[in-house]
């Protein structure tokens, strides 16, 4: 059984919460949130899988990066970007289990 929420403790922590809703409140960079719980990632691969402009993915990854929430390493010639925050890892699984893994029964007529 899961402890009950603490309103004062989740008071103490709103700022830093809303900071990483509100990157995650666009669907370009939930995709690529989603794209990187795979792994590392370099801008082309996920121009490529997500069927965007690589200079759109840059500039959901250069919001991503300045809110902590991703990491990049130079390998050779490109960056391969990671998850950094373990948190958004968890967030990312909690979201495709509550929206993508069961998906709701049509409605009915």
């Amino acid at each position: 059984m899961k402890p009950p929420l603490d309103p004062e403790r989740m008071a103490a922590q709103a700022g830093e919460a809303v900071a990483v809703l509100k990157a995650l409140g666009h669907p370009g960079r939930l995709l690529v949130l989603c794209q990187l719980t795979q792994g590392e990632r370099a801008v082309g691969e996920l121009a490529q899988a997500l069927q965007m402009g690589q200079s759109t993915v840059s500039q959901h990854l250069a919001l991503l990066r300045r809110e902590g929430l991703v990491s990049g390493r130079r390998a050779a010639q490109s960056v391969l970007y990671r998850i950094r925050d373990p948190r958004v890892q968890a967030l990312m699984q909690t979201l495709y289990e509550q929206f993508c893994a069961t998906m709701p029964e049509e409605a009915e007529p």
